[in-house]
């Protein structure tokens, strides 16, 4: 029975055989599911980004979002098999990445994934620093808006100042008359210098994404300006009698 023992060594040999090609095709088809699954899930991402971004584009009147150059196709092995969804040709074989120009680069596609994911995360996290940066204004983006609105008037107003100096010795040596230097100094600008801080304020104190006008604080800057340069003229008058 030499020859009947050899037979069902066989057998047992070739059932063996295909329980494990079973296993393997089992392994196989669950791999390429998660590399589909995963590779559905970045192509998710990447269309709810791509929406943000023109959202943030078209609310900070910035030019829109250029639609993106045509994505690479599955990553290799995250296929089903060939002929299967739309029939077109199967694609690179397991285990290659095609890279520019369509050159082979061996590269493990799990590893593609996981890579491709990387950049995923860390595009998100860029668009959220930007979005909160977006979020201040340009001018002194770590005040409060208070404080912001004082420091551009009292810096308005120290520009009148500086101004109400150069019309101080205008008027001595005869060119300004004194008519002139007062109706300047208590009417003019003032009135300049708040009016420069409110302008400055609406164009760099509001955020890119800002939907509404920023607090301009008007009364407390017409209040500082209107204090500030006048008290300047005196104080200067007191220094040039003291000087002399």
């Amino acid at each position: 029975m030499a020859g009947y023992d050899e037979y069902a060594a066989a057998v047992r040999q070739l059932s063996a055989r295909i329980r494990e090609g079973e296993r393997g095709a089992v392994a196989e088809a669950e791999r390429r599911r998660t590399l589909h699954a995963g590779v559905t899930q970045l192509g998710q991402r990447l269309a709810a980004q791509e929406q943000r971004l023109a959202q943030l584009a078209a609310t900070a009147g910035l030019p829109a979002v250029p639609d993106p150059a045509p994505g690479p196709g599955p990553v290799p092995g995250a296929g089903t098999g060939p002929g299967v969804g739309s029939g077109t040709a199967p694609g690179p074989a397991p285990g290659s990445v095609t890279g520019p120009g369509g050159s082979g680069v061996d590269g493990d596609p799990a590893l593609v994934l996981a890579e491709a994911g990387r950049l995923v995360d860390e595009a998100d996290r860029l668009g959220q620093q930007a979005e909160a940066l977006a979020q201040r204004p340009a001018l002194l983006p770590t005040w409060s808006p208070t404080a912001r609105a004082v420091a551009v008037y009292v810096g308005c107003a120290a520009v009148g100042a500086l101004f109400m100096l150069v019309l101080v010795v205008a008027n001595g040596v005869g060119v300004v008359d004194g008519v002139t230097l007062g109706a300047l100094t208590c009417a003019g600008l003032p009135l300049i210098s708040f009016v420069a801080g409110w302008l400055v304020l609406g164009r760099w104190g509001r955020p890119a994404l800002a939907t509404t006008d920023p607090p301009r604080y008007a009364p407390l800057g017409f209040f500082i300006c209107a204090v500030a340069v006048p008290l300047a003229y005196c104080v200067t008058l007191l220094v040039f009698r003291l000087v002399r």
